[in-house]
């Protein structure tokens, strides 16, 4: 297979850092985060820049620079995206809201939206959408959050309308129960609280979901999958988990 220029956004650490670990081999890889400092080394054949999906600005600067040193971007994983708090709705500010839907939300379609029409030209390329099992099912305390994933599900599915014939592939992965640094970010740092969340379960690991984006990628031109959900074997929906394994 040619080698591919394949863009990660938020690759500093969780399941963009898995991708781009298992993705670098045979393929030039431009990584993007806030966190820069924290970004995977790419060797001689990748890009690495400070990318904030919510800042057009910064978008523009790194898909430029990006192309400059890579080439045209044969593959985007929008992995880029966080949950805040579990407030319920009548218990609000509404600030966190306000960052998730920027980043999980316009956060994607900032990217895609200026990735999309390179494609295009080209006639083939690969999307792929690091959703969740929160888009497919709502639960207490994630409202917004669920709402972003779900928004996500809609927008995947109309890209694959607006793409069809074009020669793009349109894919999401959507995992349940990951043990990165999602909850840690969702509760504000107290490690102590994101640790309960996987206490007693055995939940997957961001390389479990790494390996389900490189397989839909690693898939002939026609052969699409639209949707993956992965979820751990104790995992049976967004709120149903088996807890006691050893």
């Amino acid at each position: 297979m040619d080698s591919r220029h394949i863009l990660i956004t938020g690759a500093s650490s969780g399941i963009g850092a898995a991708c781009a670990e298992l993705l670098t081999a045979g393929n030039r890889l431009s990584l993007g985060a806030r966190r820069v400092e924290r970004l995977p080394d790419t060797g001689s054949d990748g890009f690495r820049q400070e990318l904030d999906v919510t800042d057009e600005s910064s978008v523009e600067r790194f898909l430029a620079a990006a192309e400059a040193a890579m080439g045209p971007i044969d593959a985007l994983i929008n992995n880029a995206g966080l949950a805040r708090g579990l407030e319920q709705v009548a218990d609000a500010d509404g600030i966190a809201w306000r960052e998730m839907i920027e980043t999980n939300v316009f956060g994607v379609l900032n990217l895609s939206r200026r990735v999309v029409p390179g494609m295009l030209q080209r006639g083939r390329g690969d999307i792929v959408m690091i959703g969740s099992i929160a888009g497919h099912e709502a639960y207490e305390g994630g409202s917004v959050y669920c709402a972003t994933k779900n928004a996500l599900r809609s927008i995947t599915k109309a890209l694959r309308y607006e793409l069809l014939g074009s020669g793009i592939r349109v894919m999401s992965v959507d995992p349940g129960m990951v043990e990165t640094e999602f909850s840690i970010v969702r509760f504000q740092g107290d490690e102590d609280a994101a640790s309960k969340v996987y206490s007693g379960t055995r939940p997957l690991l961001a390389r479990d979901v790494a390996e389900c984006v490189k397989f839909a990628l690693d898939r002939p031109a026609h052969v699409n999958l639209d949707t993956i959900q992965v979820m751990p074997t104790d995992q049976a929906s967004a709120k149903r988990v088996h807890r006691g394994s050893p």
